[in-house]
């Protein structure tokens, strides 16, 4: 049986999260937590759910909840996930990490704690999302230079960092892929008088409205003809279900970082 924690629990995410630990076989909540202040604490996770009264309330500090645990599960903000994995690490536990938005100070943080825990960070858990990287690496690589590539993403109003993770691990991906320096060919956005697009530019447009859960395309726009592969989130189960099967699988693995990839054995495809 893998005990989990989520930090996050009356989120989005955590909600979602804890629902689909409550459905899954071989695994079980051990611990649910919340920002100081907010309106849920002490709220009874079941209750929450609509799933009748248990034993676990949500509380504000991983300190309050159970040490008997194996994984803490973080879809919360980047100062909040670091402290969660710092706690985690000085337990020696495991944890899967869904938050986007970090630092590159906070990343090499993660790095170097990850280093003696084993601890999975993705900016997206969806099973259709991680295909989706090794398909666009791969046509990129048979593309190269002959088609230009750009990135839309499109988000609920309510998020709070532009690109999103998984638009800018998109963008990494396909400028290896195509052997350029992603910090000098991305662009962001365009406004004005902008001249000819470079043939190099990766480019990464956002979009923020209404309550759309997650969509992401890849435009690959040659002479003639354009390819775009796209993937759409219809809710986010199937985050809190990839969340879940990375906590599973966490927990078996040796100290290190991981990502989706690594969980759902596709790494060889990149």
């Amino acid at each position: 049986m893998t005990k989990c924690i989520v930090a996050g629990a009356a989120g989005r995410m955590g909600v979602r999260i804890i629902d689909t630990i409550y459905q899954t076989e071989g695994v079980s909540l051990a611990g649910a937590t919340e920002m100081q202040e907010h309106p849920r604490l002490g709220s009874d996770v079941g209750e929450l759910l609509g799933r009748g009264k248990t034993s676990i309330s949500i509380v504000d500090s991983l300190e309050k909840v159970s040490r008997d645990y194996d994984v803490v599960i973080d879809f919360t903000a980047p100062d909040s996930s670091l402290k969660s994995l710092e706690w985690v690490h000085a337990q020696g536990k495991a944890a899967v990490i869904g938050t986007t938005g970090f630092t590159n100070e906070q990343t090499e943080r993660i790095n170097t704690l990850a280093g003696d825990i084993p601890c999975v960070c993705a900016p997206n858990m969806s099973v259709g999302i991680n295909l989706m990287f090794s398909i666009i690496s791969q046509v990129a690589a048979k593309l190269k230079d002959e088609y230009d590539i750009e990135i839309m993403e499109s988000h609920h109003r309510l998020k709070k960092d532009a690109p999103s993770g998984t638009a800018v691990k998109m963008a990494q991906i396909l400028a290896d892929a195509v052997e350029r320096d992603l910090d000098a060919v991305a662009v962001h956005q365009r406004k004005g008088i902008i001249g000819p697009r470079k043939k190099e530019e990766i480019g990464i447009q956002v979009v923020r409205a209404g309550d759309i859960v997650g969509e992401h395309t890849v435009l690959f726009g040659g002479l003639g003809e354009r390819l775009e592969i796209t993937h759409k989130a219809h809710n986010r189960d199937t985050f809190a279900r990839g969340a879940v099967r990375a906590a599973r699988w966490i927990v078996t693995q040796q100290p290190g970082l991981y990502e989706m990839l690594d969980v759902l054995g596709l790494k060889y495809l990149l």
